[in-house]
């Protein structure tokens, strides 16, 4: 065995090809794009890996692939799991043959997600075993034995790592590789159907089931306690911790001597366990991410068995009950809790970070596109509703162009309802390229066919930019490198009864304008396609220059824009050419020619 340096979601991308995985598929999502990644980058050739149009889709593929018997994981990020939850629940139900592991990375901060939910939550909704890993090492060593529960209960596990553990890095031992097995293929059985009386009977034997697997997981090494080493005033107190807070909590402990129960799998809750650690304890503090939910199950476990220890936590705001625990809240709470000033080495002091507001890149296509809109509804009624994306940055001034923002293709639906309510309001609704076909085709089919006036505004950069950018249904190729038929936009739209479809490039600024004053005319659905590809995919070249004898110091181009290349020295305009990409858009907008191309005119 040899050891490798891995982030965390190396370590699951490579536990699960060291498990005998055959099929892997999943949505891109930050803090869990890089596990699908990595079985890719290191498939034996015999793995089947896709990017799916979205998470439910990502789903129903595995569990399809899971019901022919081959061991199969999907991913995604926590919001993911929403899109996922209708087949996700009914699969509860209708088990699996195949082990199937489903990934779902959470987001405590939340650092780069809409909401900071907890899928403990959903493992205890679905009624499905959830492992949840402190660190890297156990991540990786979590997923071949959440693939043997799978198999062996024939049902799905959920593998939960958050954010610090995903992006966090480690020295890991690689086991040997399993043999991966020829999958039987599917057999044709009545128990493949849902029908509510086998609904009824199967609900009856997961609740027998689900306890089952709690005793079983007990004896886990993933749940452990570990017991004070000698008397002390500690004695009576101890400390509940999954996750990464376990470990902050021992980084934080040092030589505090204390009871310390670790939940690694947090449902079915190992009851068993947690009986003999709360045995003979007076106070037990519970640190976990996001939701009290280690905190719920002991103090359930107290009244159901009439124990008379003081639980304490989130709910009883002990500990915070928001965003991520850190080394610093960890200890700020044990020591609250001990009543005493845990030492620790002091931090060495850094300078404050600067203030970095969330900003689109510099040539971004998107700022092109919002600019348009924005100049072509000068003077009207008009709300802008966006998306999830990286165009979900054009809320930020100077463009102001993103009034709401829901989840990922609601842009589309939810233009159609302050439309109804606002008929005199021009409502557009931004969405980009891989959103679209995402879950933003939906939307828009219901427009047409409810015949709702409003302006889509496809941003088209040609990938999925915002989580690193992988290939989408429009891009012409596959996870698996290869090519395949783009999905036409246009095309799509014509054909579900978008009466107008026009594409134009947001680069070119008079055209873009002219392209969304003749959309706002039409009546019903129509739609404009900014179609321009992201800078960090294709860069223009060569970037453009302010000549300081005549700029006028109007500040146009920085006040209307906001582009990180745009700079103010010595009052005059100047732009940083490091940052330029040659977009044009700020000499488009400069009023008296004072902004050309470097070297001569744009090609």
């Amino acid at each position: 065995m040899e050891k490798q340096f891995l982030m965390g979601n190396e370590a699951i991308g490579l536990a699960a090809i060291g498990a005998g995985v055959s099929f892997v598929s999943g949505y891109p999502g930050t803090p869990s794009t890089e596990i699908l990644e990595t079985v890719a980058k290191h498939n034996p050739g015999d793995i089947y890996v896709e990017w799916s149009v979205n998470e439910k889709a990502a789903m129903e593929a595995a569990a399809g692939a899971a019901y022919a018997g081959a061991r199969t994981m999907v991913t995604m990020k926590q919001v993911g799991l929403n899109v996922a939850s209708d087949p996700l629940m009914s699969l509860a139900y209708i088990g699996v043959k195949g082990g199937m592991v489903i990934v779902v990375a959470d987001d405590p901060g939340p650092i780069s997600s809409q909401t900071e939910q907890d899928t403990r939550h959903f493992a205890r909704f679905s009624k499905l075993p959830v492992f949840d890993p402190s660190s890297p090492e156990e991540a990786y060593a979590m997923v071949r034995d959440a693939f043997e529960l799978s198999e062996k209960y024939h049902t799905p596990v959920f593998l939960r790592p958050t954010t610090r553990v995903c992006h966090g890095c480690a020295s890991i031992e690689i086991q040997e590789p399993l043999p991966r097995k020829k999958p039987e293929g599917f057999v044709k059985d009545p128990k493949w159907v849902i029908f509510p009386r086998l609904s009824f009977q199967r609900h009856g034997e997961i609740e027998v089931t689900l306890p089952q697997m709690g005793e079983e997981l007990s004896h886990s090494p993933f749940n452990r306690m570990e017991e004070a080493q000698k008397a002390s005033s500690h004695s009576r107190y101890g400390i509940a911790a999954g996750g990464i807070s376990y470990e902050y909590v021992k980084e934080t402990l040092g030589d505090v001597d204390v009871r310390l129960l670790k939940v690694g799998t947090p449902h079915p809750f190992p009851e068993s366990m947690a009986l003999r650690f709360l045995e003979g304890l007076d106070q037990v503090l519970v640190l976990e991410e996001l939701d009290p939910v280690i905190e719920r199950e002991l103090v359930y476990l107290c009244g159901k068995h009439h124990l008379d220890v003081q639980i304490k936590g989130k709910l009883t705001g002990d500990v915070k009950s928001a965003g991520e625990n850190t080394v610093e809240s960890v200890k700020a709470s044990i020591s609250a809790f001990f009543g005493v000033t845990l030492s620790a080495p002091a931090p060495e002091e850094l300078p404050p970070l600067p203030v970095r507001p969330p900003v689109l890149c510099a040539g971004c296509p998107h700022r092109a596109s919002f600019y348009a809109v924005k100049q072509a509804m000068k003077g009207k009624k008009a709300v802008f509703s966006g998306d999830i994306g990286c165009y979900t940055l054009g809320n930020a001034m100077p463009l102001d162009m993103v009034d709401t923002c829901l989840c990922m293709g609601a842009g589309v639906t939810i233009a159609q309802g302050i439309h109804r309510v606002e008929p005199d309001t021009v409502n557009f609704a931004f969405i980009g390229d891989s959103t679209f076909f995402a879950s933003g085709i939906t939307g828009v089919v219901n427009a047409v066919y409810n015949q709702t006036d409003i302006v889509l505004i496809v941003l088209d950069n040609s990938t999925t930019a915002m989580t690193g950018h992988q290939p989408h249904p429009g891009t012409g190729r596959t996870m698996m490198g290869e090519v395949s038929a783009a999905v036409s936009i246009p095309a799509v739209l014509k054909a579900i009864g978008v009466k107008s479809v026009v594409t134009v490039d947001p680069l070119d600024l008079a055209a873009a304008v002219e392209a969304v004053q003749n959309a706002v005319k039409v009546k019903g659905v129509s739609a404009v396609i900014f179609r321009s590809p992201c800078i960090a995919v294709t860069k223009p070249s060569p970037g453009y220059t302010v000549d300081p004898a005549k700029c006028i110091g109007c500040k146009k181009c920085i006040r209307e824009l906001g582009c990180p290349a745009l700079v103010w020295q010595e009052k005059k305009a100047a732009i940083e050419p490091s940052l330029c990409y040659g977009c044009s858009i700020c000499a488009q907008v400069c009023p008296c020619g004072a902004i050309t191309l470097t070297g001569g005119d744009r090609k």
